[in-house]
C-alpha cells in the first residue's frame, strides 16, 4: 500500500512540474513582468475583491503572515498598493490598488489571457474540451477533498435542499425578525422557479454542511446573459461566527465571474445587518432604497450592485 501511495504522489509531483512550466510561472518574471509568482497572485486578487485586508489575502491565498506582510510592504513601496483604515474597525486596514497597481495588474490580465489563449490555439476543438473538462474535474476533486480544513463544506443542492431552505429561512426570520409567513411563502417560489428553469451553466445553488447536517445556503441565478442575482443568504445560528457568511458569498461572486456575468445584484433590507457587512465588504455598492410594507411590518428594501 505504501509503495502505491508512493507511486501516487510521484505522478502528481511529475504533473505539477510540467503545469508550472506550462503556465510559465518559473520564469524570472512572471507574464514577462517584475512580479513574482506570489506578488502577482496579491495583484490578481486585489483587483477582484475591492477592500480585501491582509487577513482575508492570508485565507484566501494561503499564505504564512510574516511573508505575507513583507510582500505588501514591498508592494506599497513600489506605489501598487495602498491601506486605508476601515470604517467598521479601526484596527483593520482595507488593501486596495493604486491607480499604478490597477495598471500592473490590467498587463498582467492581458499577457496572462494571450499566454492561455496562446496554448489552446495550438490544440484543437476536441483537445481544448478534453483539457478544460480535466480541469474542472481536478478542481470538484480537491475542493470536496480539502473539505475538512474548516468546519463546514459546500456542495451543490441535493434533493430535499429546497425543503429546508424553505422551512429555515421561514422559522429563522419568524423568530429573529418576527416576519410572517408570506415571506415563507417568497422564498418557496424563489426556489420552485428556480427548480423548475435550473440552467445548471449559468446558475447554481450551494449548500453549506456541518457535521452531517445543513447550515447555510445561497443562490446564483440569472437575471440575462450579462446580470446575474445572488439569492437566499441564509447561516443558521449554530453555523454563526466561522466565516460562513462570507464564504458562501465568496463562492456565488466566484462562480459569477467564472460564468461570463458583467454584474451581481441582490436585493435585501436594511435591517438585515450582518449580510449588509459582508455585501459592503465584498464591494457591493448601495443602489437604491426603498420603503415597503411586507411580512407584517414596514421595512427599507435595498438594491445592492457588484461590477464583476
Amino acid at each position: 500500500m505504501a509503495a502505491i501511495l508512493d507511486e501516487r504522489v510521484q505522478a502528481i509531483r511529475h504533473f505539477n512540474r510540467f503545469f508550472t512550466r506550462q503556465l510559465g510561472v518559473l520564469r524570472e518574471g512572471l507574464l514577462h513582468s517584475p512580479y513574482s509568482l506570489t506578488e502577482a497572485r496579491i495583484i490578481f486578487e486585489l483587483a477582484n475583491h475591492v477592500g480585501a485586508t491582509a487577513s482575508s489575502l492570508m485565507t484566501e491565498l494561503g499564505l504564512d503572515g510574516g511573508y505575507l506582510s513583507r510582500l505588501l510592504t514591498r508592494l506599497e513601496e513600489q506605489n501598487l498598493i495602498e491601506k486605508t483604515r476601515c470604517d467598521q474597525d479601526g484596527r483593520q486596514r482595507l488593501l486596495n490598488l493604486t491607480e499604478q497597481g490597477k495598471k500592473a495588474f490590467a498587463l498582467l490580465d492581458k499577457r496572462s489571457k494571450e499566454e492561455i489563449a496562446e496554448l489552446l490555439t495550438e490544440l484543437n476543438e476536441t483537445e481544448q474540451i478534453r483539457l478544460i473538462s480535466a480541469m474542472q474535474t481536478i478542481e470538484e476533486i480537491l475542493d470536496h477533498g480539502f473539505k475538512y480544513a474548516e468546519p463546514f463544506f459546500l456542495r451543490q443542492h441535493e434533493p430535499g435542499d429546497m425543503g429546508w431552505v424553505i422551512r429555515q429561512h421561514g422559522l429563522l426570520y419568524s423568530q429573529e425578525y418576527n416576519w410572517d409567513e408570506s415571506f415563507e411563502a417568497l422564498v418557496a417560489q424563489i426556489c420552485s422557479d428556480f427548480i423548475k428553469t435550473y440552467d445548471p451553466k449559468k446558475e447554481r445553488c450551494w449548500i453549506a454542511d456541518m457535521q452531517g447536517e445543513p447550515v447555510g445556503s445561497i443562490f446564483c441565478v440569472k437575471a440575462s446573459d450579462e446580470v446575474a442575482k445572488l439569492r437566499l443568504l441564509l447561516v443558521d445560528p449554530k453555523a454563526r461566527g466561522l466565516g460562513l457568511g462570507s464564504k458562501l458569498v465568496d463562492e456565488c461572486i466566484r462562480f459569477a465571474r467564472r460564468t461570463g456575468y458583467k454584474k451581481l445584484m441582490l436585493w435585501t433590507n436594511d435591517i438585515l445587518l450582518q449580510a449588509r457587512q459582508i455585501y459592503i465588504k465584498k464591494g457591493f455598492k448601495l443602489l437604491q432604497e426603498e420603503a415597503h410594507h411586507s411580512f407584517g411590518h414596514d421595512l427599507v428594501g435595498q438594491t445592492w450592485e457588484l461590477t464583476l
